[in-house]
């Protein structure tokens, strides 16, 4: 008998996910790993290239095993079919409409927990856990998501959507350590490979990190359909042709194939017209945005004036700035103009380390 309950323990077979359930085996739990089948290897990876990302038949395996080294039960959950009617088609809806998703938020927000729940439930565990640095308090009655210790591996940005029963019941046994000291704990469990592990930043369905090629592949005649559309300036003026708006990002400058004597940058997408919008660094800067879909964490609801931290992108420096309620979203006024906002990615306000809330940008 466990001396402190039955814990789900989501394992990729990466060295976070891995420790993260030793750890809890050892702190007296009882521990139960799942890992998720979240789409078909086979059907993606053709080529026969060794498989990269989180998500692979390798990594299945390598989950398995430590399970069984020490003796706790492991399980594989299918959600394909959830995985691919949420992530894989909003992935591409959104390129159709001219913004850039984020899979992985879109991914932990609708699939991984609802389904992490769902099979806790079934095997009568109170508590999921998983290998994110980051970590979790109640305070005023609500749960509240804050970031890693290990700030150079915080995963507070891509967990903002988690709601408030997610969050009560989510374990974060890694939140505070660095990942100098969870590869030190897999070398002392026993597991040297496993420590020198190298970490994949890839989207788990696009293996290759071609999301031109596997938009190509999922939208009959999409590139025949999109090529040829215009290149134009801010002031309106045409200067070339490109490839087709889905295939650009905003921030974008390298691939543009097109030369106007001086560094060019993709500032917007008129998926309309099939125009991509050019201009110089300086006109990527903006001084503000506006955030929809939010999911309040600290609070209930966010006041007018409040100020806060915003960051646009899970690697960028988040910047000051003052909230306000407008027509159902919330305006983000920045204390100093930030580059590179694109619709679509994910918004998250920080007070300190805490989130207080995050969503989609609008514009």
């Amino acid at each position: 008998m466990s001396k402190k309950g039955k814990i789900l323990v989501a394992m990729s077979g990466g060295i976070d996910s891995t420790v993260a359930a030793l750890m809890l085996h050892e702190e007296g739990y009882e521990v139960i790993g799942i890992t998720m089948k979240t789409w078909d290897y086979a059907a993606v990876n053709a080529s026969g290239k060794k498989e990269t990302g989180c998500c692979n038949v390798d990594s299945f395996n390598d989950a398995r095993l430590a399970a069984v080294e020490h003796g706790f039960p492991h399980y594989v959950l299918d959600i394909r079919e959830e995985f691919g009617d949420a992530v894989i088609e909003n992935f591409v809806d959104e390129y159709i409409a001219g913004r850039t998703p984020n899979p992985c938020v879109m991914c932990n927000t609708h699939i991984k927990w609802n389904a992490l729940l769902k099979k806790a439930d079934s095997l009568d565990c109170e508590f999921i856990a998983t290998g994110h640095y980051v970590n979790v308090r109640e305070e005023n009655n609500r749960f509240v998501l804050s970031k890693g210790k290990d700030e150079t591996k915080d995963q507070s940005y891509v967990l903002w959507g988690l709601n408030q029963d997610c969050l009560s019941r989510s374990v974060y046994p890694l939140g505070n350590y660095r990942k100098t000291e969870i590869r030190q704990m897999a070398l002392d469990f026993g597991y040297p490979e496993l420590a020198k592990k190298s970490e994949s930043y890839e989207i788990c369905f696009v293996p290759d990190n071609d999301y031109r090629n596997f938009l190509k592949k999922k939208v009959v005649d999409l590139e025949e359909r999109v090529d040829g559309g215009n290149y134009v300036l801010t002031d309106g003026t045409i200067v070339g042709k490109h490839k087709g708006y889905p295939f650009y990002t905003i921030g974008q400058r390298k691939g543009l194939d097109i030369a106007l004597g001086k560094p060019m940058f993709v500032i917007q997408i008129i998926p309309e017209t099939n125009t991509v919008v050019l201009g110089d660094e300086v006109e990527l800067e903006k001084t503000h945005m506006f955030v929809s879909k939010l999911n309040y964490v600290k609070y209930d609801t966010i006041k007018d004036g409040q100020t806060a931290f915003s960051k646009i992108r899970y690697k960028s420096t988040a910047v000051a700035s003052t909230l306000f309620n407008e027509n159902g979203a919330i305006k983000s006024v920045f204390d100093e103009p930030v580059k590179g906002i694109a619709p679509g990615q994910s918004a998250v306000f920080y007070e300190g380390d805490d989130v207080v809330a995050g969503g989609i940008i609008l514009f």
